[in-house]
């Protein structure tokens, strides 16, 4: 049995997909909802710390905590409780270091986000995550 389940949510019909068949799926374990505000990478990126890499980053917080309460309303569809979180950083980075840090068994992710729509297989994120997570990853569509 898996205890603890990560569906990283961005809003999307995917991600809401991927939380549906987590609580399908998974209805004892414990579910976290994981919003990454992303932040800037490259060059200019690596001098400063997440915080200061995104322009208005408490707003930008702020409007992950709503987009999870979104996640909240789905959950309570389906009559369970979950957690959530809001990180800000590289998106497939934060996915698998929440995962490493709190001892998730499981992510259940869409197959692509917001961006990358047109996308065939899978998102760049949900490949990315498939590629270096430490625990089975679940790509749902």
């Amino acid at each position: 049995m898996t205890d603890h389940i990560l569906v990283p949510y961005d809003g999307s019909e995917p991600a809401e997909h991927a939380l549906e068949y987590a609580l399908e799926m998974f209805s004892n374990a414990d579910v976290t909802a994981l919003y990454v505000v992303p932040t800037p990478e490259g060059y200019w990126g690596s001098f400063d710390g997440p915080e200061e890499r995104v322009p208005n980053a408490e707003k930008a917080r702020e409007r992950g905590e709503e987009i999870l309460e979104e996640a909240t309303d789905v959950s309570d569809e389906y009559d369970a409780e979950i957690d959530t979180a809001v990180r800000l950083g590289t998106p497939d980075h934060e996915i698998v270091a929440y995962a490493e840090d709190e001892a998730v068994e499981t992510i259940v992710m869409g197959s692509h986000g917001r961006e990358g729509i047109e996308r065939v297989l899978l998102g760049s994120v949900a490949e990315n995550v498939v590629q270096r997570a430490p625990v089975s990853v679940m790509v749902v569509r």
